[in-house]
């Protein structure tokens, strides 16, 4: 059984209104001997400052290169988190959005923890403020409270379980096998994906990821018998039409580690175009072609790009490190309580899934 909750127009409003400040700040763009110049200052500000960079698949590839250049990691949201816990760098920066960032300082609460722009937010987490959502749950007592890592560091404290994509199907199939109820949130997508594999019993909250809700199946179809020698990988947070079509569905790193794996020379690809510059680099031999966002006559085809991925550039990094501004602090209540329900998840995926694991995961 699968019931949902719609989402108030005025928080449909507060995304696209914060959707279109994002694409209007945007980045700029140095030139050559200018970026390389700011390059060598920002590795060198990393250092004395025993800053370690972490950056998600989705922002510009000059952040992810800078990121690995300087000992850190490009990665998934929670994977993130998770290295620069494990690092001994006190100073944790993200190239990424503000959950992201949230995540860091949950794993991570004595190190300072600083976000590249206090803007670059997520329209899952806008489409999931906290007094909504916990006063959703509270109608619903008896059922557990599963939310994806997409979201605020207070709605991880209202949930029993966050969950990655990654790791989404076994444990909602575990929590049906108990006999337990859920309420999801807040992509309804993964949501409604996770309901259909599993068979669970699942409340949906109705968010969606404003990239991935765009895929068009009808056109994503086409493409197909344009390219019939491509493999269609998908992120669940599209809708049902699309992954139905796809023959890998997974996480980033699920869909990253299917390009390498798979004998396909071609992908057509259903995620935020940012990825495109690691599978790239995984496989410089294959294509990859984006999956289309819009229909017939559209000006614009395959525009899979989030716009507060986007604001993060190299200026907004040497502005945090000359500035210390945008540090993440979460009050140390609701901090203990997310991080409860985030290490719920590592250790189930200690016992079931991959044994040694410390703080893992894939979003």
């Amino acid at each position: 059984m699968s019931k949902a909750l719609d989402v108030p127009k005025a928080l449909e409003t507060e995304i696209d209104k914060t959707a279109a400040l994002a694409r209007s700040v945007g980045h700029s763009v140095l030139g050559k001997q200018a970026e390389s110049d700011l390059r060598d200052k920002l590795l060198s500000q990393l250092k004395e400052q025993d800053a370690i960079l972490v950056s998600h698949y989705y922002v510009d590839d000059d952040l992810q290169d800078l990121a690995e250049e300087s000992g850190g990691t490009v990665s998934d949201s929670l994977e993130m988190a998770r290295y620069a816990y494990e690092h001994e760098a006190t100073t944790i920066v993200v190239a990424g959005v503000k959950f992201m960032a949230e995540t860091s300082k949950i794993l991570s609460p004595e190190k300072r923890v600083l976000l590249l722009d206090m803007e670059s937010e997520c329209s899952l987490d806008i489409g999931c403020p906290i007094d909504e959502f916990s006063a959703f749950c509270d109608q619903h007592p008896d059922r557990t409270v599963v939310v994806y890592a997409n979201t605020s560091a207070a709605v991880k404290a209202r949930a029993d379980w966050v969950v990655t994509s990654s790791i989404a199907l076994e444990i909602c199939t575990h929590l049906k096998n108990k006999g337990e109820k859920i309420i999801w949130g807040p992509d309804r997508f993964l949501g409604n994906y996770i309901q259909k594999e599993t068979g669970a019993d699942m409340i949906m909250w109705q968010g969606s990821c404003i990239v991935h809700e765009e895929f068009k199946a009808e056109e994503l179809l086409e493409m197909k018998k344009a390219h019939p020698d491509a493999a269609v990988l998908v992120h669940p947070e599209s809708p049902m039409s699309v992954v139905d079509l796809a023959d890998v569905v997974g996480s980033t790193s699920k869909l990253l580690n299917a390009t390498r794996e798979l004998p396909n020379k071609k992908f057509i690809v259903a995620t935020e175009d940012g990825i495109f510059h690691k599978m790239s680099q995984y496989s410089p031999e294959k294509e990859f072609i984006a999956a289309p966002t819009a229909g017939s006559g559209a000006t614009c085809k395959s525009c899979a790009q989030c716009p507060w991925m986007k604001m993060n550039d190299l200026q907004r990094l040497e502005n945090v490190l000359q500035t210390g501004d945008n540090e993440i602090l979460i009050e140390e209540e609701v901090r203990a309580k997310a991080e409860r329900s985030l290490k719920r998840m590592v250790d189930f995926a200690n016992e079931h899934i991959r044994p040694g694991m410390k703080v893992t995961g894939n979003a």
